[in-house]
């Protein structure tokens, strides 16, 4: 075989066989495959597609194209959560902690924040002392001890997916729907987990824009998951407005803390996301048969307060000073606390998510490119949602603030991202579907 003949094969319509694709990624692996030609290929697939055979065996591929997580050692069903990417998306920090308190077994692989979407590992990291580098025997020891435990990705876990990643960020090949699904799939896969629930977020603070442009990746994703043999549920989000009220990685954890311990009720946005992704895993553990009976337990482990000590201890376990989850009020400290105000009267009818991400961006807390730092005490505290009604003189929201260069820009971006209207809006869905 040779790459160009497959990439003239793809440009032209056809499918690839297991063979070819298993070939393509072996290129890509050991770098025999020049970046102008996987380039070309990628090209030809965003333009041609592939058949859902052909984008389960391409994650196959790259699922083995480096180490594979083995969790079989570790006790119960291992479950993992995966979210496309959003904006005040804290869901991972509430729904871990409490999978775990009911008896499940969360082992999961994690990324970093880039533009606006916020990453888990930076929300873990603004606890002082958090390490999330670590060996696979320290991470099974966390999860063993714990019942949870989320780490960054190993330096050889999915390596085929790396390079391509690199690539299609600077090729035009990002929208491509297989190549989002392989990306995700392989390293979820790779990870060692055995059933998966994946958060497709829509809307404009989401990749997917469309809800059908969701469903489709979502469906596809699902038939991956179950080709490769693992149980797979994909929920379709809302994320036209940021989920929770705060943005920013200190901010975050904070209101997860606050949404373990009571302090968020139950009907709020971000908790009633929480719950359906919550449950989802604790029906793919075998531990509850139904949502309704996934969220009694749910409830019981905020109330008894067994949730948040599950978060409380695998942040320990993982070197992080528990003073700051006690007083999370620490993780937040800046020099300054400003006031936003809209200078009008009226309802919100619609929040920006993705102008809000970009808003909390310039104050440092999310990098533009891989290596730029973040303050993880900074960002934006929404005070209002959609449907809430503001006065002149009442703040939307308050901007935590350490470094001033780039506030007037942020500022300005915040009150941009915010619509009022004369009458209050209906309120919009925050789950479009669920694809089992």
């Amino acid at each position: 075989m040779h790459y160009t003949e497959l990439i003239e094969k793809k440009r032209d319509g056809f499918t690839h066989t297991k063979e070819e694709i298993e070939f393509i990624i072996r290129g890509v692996t050991d770098g025999s495959m020049p970046d102008y030609q996987l380039t070309a290929w990628m090209m030809a697939v965003c333009f041609r597609g592939m058949t859902d055979e052909e984008t389960a065996y391409l994650t196959d591929a790259m699922m083995h194209s480096g180490d594979v997580v083995v969790l079989s050692d570790l006790e119960g069903i291992k479950v993992d959560k995966h979210s496309t990417g959003g904006v005040g998306d804290t869901t991972t920090l509430i729904v871990a902690p409490l999978v775990a308190a009911c008896g499940g077994t969360v082992a999961k692989v994690s990324g970093r924040g880039l533009a606006h979407s916020g990453g888990t590992l930076d929300k873990l990291e603004s606890v002082p002392g958090v390490s999330v580098e670590k060996s696979l025997d320290e991470f099974k020891r966390i999860v063993r001890k714990t019942g949870l435990c989320v780490i960054g990705q190993s330096g050889n876990l999915d390596p085929a997916d790396k390079r391509m990643y690199a690539l299609r960020d600077v090729s035009g090949t990002v929208p491509s729907i297989p190549l989002i699904a392989s990306s995700i799939m392989s390293k979820k896969l790779a990870s060692g987990a055995e059933a998966i629930v994946l958060d497709v977020k829509t809307g404009g603070g989401a990749f997917m824009r469309t809800v059908d442009e969701a469903r489709k990746l979502a469906s596809l994703m699902v038939k991956i998951g179950r080709h490769l043999g693992r149980n797979t549920v994909a929920v379709i989000t809302d994320m036209d407005r940021p989920l929770g009220m705060a943005v920013g990685n200190g901010l975050e954890m904070r209101e997860a803390i606050e949404g373990l311990t009571g302090k968020i009720p139950y009907n709020d946005p971000l908790m009633q996301v929480s719950f359906v992704l919550a449950g989802r895993l604790l029906m793919l553990s075998n531990i509850a048969s139904t949502q309704e009976d996934a969220e009694i337990m749910l409830k019981k482990a905020v109330e008894d307060g067994s949730g948040f000590t599950r978060l409380r201890s695998m942040l320990e376990e993982m070197g992080g000073d528990v003073r700051y989850v006690d007083d999370p009020n620490l993780l937040v400290r800046t020099k300054r606390i400003v006031p936003i105000y809209k200078d009008c009267t009226g309802y919100i009818k619609k929040l920006d998510a993705k102008s809000i991400g970009l808003a909390a961006l310039l104050l440092g807390a999310g990098r533009e490119k891989a290596g730029d730092t973040v303050d993880p005490a900074v960002g934006i505290l929404m005070k209002k949602r959609c449907g809430d009604r503001i006065e002149k003189d009442e703040p939307i929201a308050y901007m935590y603030v350490n470094d001033e260069t780039n506030l007037d820009e942020a500022v300005s971006k915040l009150v941009n991202a915010v619509s009022v209207a004369d009458e209050k809006p209906e309120d919009e869905a925050l789950v479009y579907d669920i694809i089992e």
